[in-house]
């Protein structure tokens, strides 16, 4: 990654903000001129909003020059995955038929980064509708992974994943109902967090399934992502499904380490399958942990076989019965994975649906009382596999992306992916192709500092995330 302000975290461009060694304009101008030079190989952006980010730069230069800094986020450039509504920007999800739908408020989540102070860069790509792992399927050709742009992002927050990684902005928001903002982190070589769902208003996002998305931070480092989850977290009227349940200060305990923390790991599901560099990766992340003063213990997971057909039986219903009107008047205009996944949905009865929520509350109790009662975290790969060539990501190869996230969803505990590697690896990437790894630490349901304090400390502890795509 070229120029020295495209590399910072969004912690090291606040804090430069902040003691007034760089200006918001100039971070802005930065992000604007990386966008010039690799957009053309990435498709990250689906809308550019280029000159009212630079009206917004100027806004917070000149609030910050007049003493009214608001902390770490203003003057930052960020972006949104294409599902977040912006007032007067088109959302498309991606889609054609959303192409000339142009909403007049903002998503609360867009709403509460603009009231940190950010400057919004403009729209992501994404998997279309959200409805895919890989990226691949997007109206606006897909997003590419930087580290190898023959290969997808991960999905269907590509779009954020690829930005984020290339230096195209400080930090994007994303969706994840299967593992839409963890699976691209963790082939992007990023940091991806998946908070409690509810934690995060969805108010003006277009939903895929009510109830399991979940919105969070994909960004460079475990702190940038405490710095946004702190932003936009809370509960909001516009959204019933948001919570109560208070917000922590999430920095505030980042650095106290893992001594002492009890880390379970799956004694089955989570490491079947693994690419030999995956598991080996994931293994030695964990032994680093332990090296640092956590547990590490094995863990038997109540339910885990059955949990990815539950949220199956949800998911593919509830993004049915949103579709359903576009599936019947315009079919064509969907992608061919997205329109099968859609077809799927008419195939559960209602008494598959209401035995799946059903089967949801009782593995939530067994996670509850038999896995969080014992263990503060669990720690599994993020992927199976690393970014797979565009061309060859079949249902197979989503299926295998997914297999390791989604169970979280249906459980809606809060889980995050960190970049990992393994040794040796080639020159400045993760693995021995160069291809980026994560693994996934999750935690207790409102846990989130824990989870962010467990990936900071291993973190800090490695050079992985301080690695970037030389494009």
């Amino acid at each position: 990654m070229n120029g020295d302000l495209a590399c910072l975290s969004l912690t090291e461009a606040a804090e430069r903000v902040r003691a007034r060694g760089v200006s918001p304009v100039e971070l802005t101008e930065t992000c604007l001129s990386r966008i010039g030079e690799v957009e053309g190989r990435l498709n990250a952006f689906i809308t550019l909003t280029a000159e009212s980010a630079m009206k917004e730069a100027k806004a917070a230069a000149d609030e910050i020059a007049g003493g009214k800094y608001r902390g770490p986020l203003h003057g930052i450039p960020v972006a949104l995955k294409d599902i977040f509504d912006v007032a007067g920007v088109p959302t498309t999800a991606a889609s054609k038929i959303l192409a000339k739908n142009v909403p007049t408020e903002d998503s609360s989540a867009t709403r509460r980064l603009r009231e940190a102070g950010a400057v919004l860069l403009g729209k992501l790509n994404l998997h279309q509708f959200a409805f895919g792992a890989t990226g691949r399927s997007s109206d606006w050709e897909p997003a590419c992974n930087p580290w190898d742009v023959e290969r997808v992002t991960g999905g269907s927050s590509s779009g954020s994943g690829a930005a984020v990684a290339s230096g195209e902005c400080f930090a994007a928001l994303g969706t994840d109902t299967g593992g839409s903002i963890r699976i691209p982190a963790s082939l992007c070589g990023i940091v991806g967090l998946k908070p409690t769902f509810g934690r995060v208003s969805r108010a003006g996002l277009l939903p895929l399934s009510w109830s399991l998305d979940h919105a969070g931070p994909l960004t460079r480092t475990v702190e940038d992502a405490a710095i946004v989850l702190q932003a936009i977290a809370g509960r909001d009227d516009r959204d019933d499904w948001s919570s109560p349940e208070s917000v922590p200060d999430y920095r505030a305990h980042l650095r106290d380490g893992v001594k002492g923390l009890r880390i379970g790991v799956p004694d089955s599901f989570f490491f079947e399958q693994l690419l030999p560099e995956t598991d080996a990766a994931v293994k030695e992340a964990l032994r680093v942990l332990e090296g640092l003063g956590a547990e590490v213990e094995p863990v038997t997971l109540p339910f885990i076989a059955d949990i990815p057909n539950a949220l199956t039986a949800i998911m593919l219903p509830e993004a049915l019965a949103y579709h359903q009107k576009w599936m019947e008047e315009r079919p064509e205009d969907y992608a061919d994975d997205v329109r099968y996944r859609l077809e799927l949905g008419s195939t559960f009865l209602a008494v598959d649906y209401v035995q799946a929520q059903r089967f949801r509350e009782m593995a939530v109790r067994a996670w509850r009382d038999e896995v969080f009662s014992k263990f503060d975290l669990i720690a599994t790969a993020a992927t199976q596999t690393t970014a797979t060539p565009i061309e060859a990501s079949d249902l197979s190869v989503v299926f295998s992306l997914i297999r390791l996230t989604n169970p979280l969803n249906l459980l809606g505990v809060p889980a995050i992916s960190v970049p990992c590697g393994q040794t040796p690896a080639r020159p400045g990437g993760f693995s021995p192709d160069g291809l980026p790894i994560g693994p996934q630490l999750v935690g207790r349901w409102w846990d989130e500092a824990t989870v962010l304090r467990a990936a900071h400390a291993y973190e800090q502890a490695t050079d992985w995330h301080t690695r970037h795509p030389q494009m």
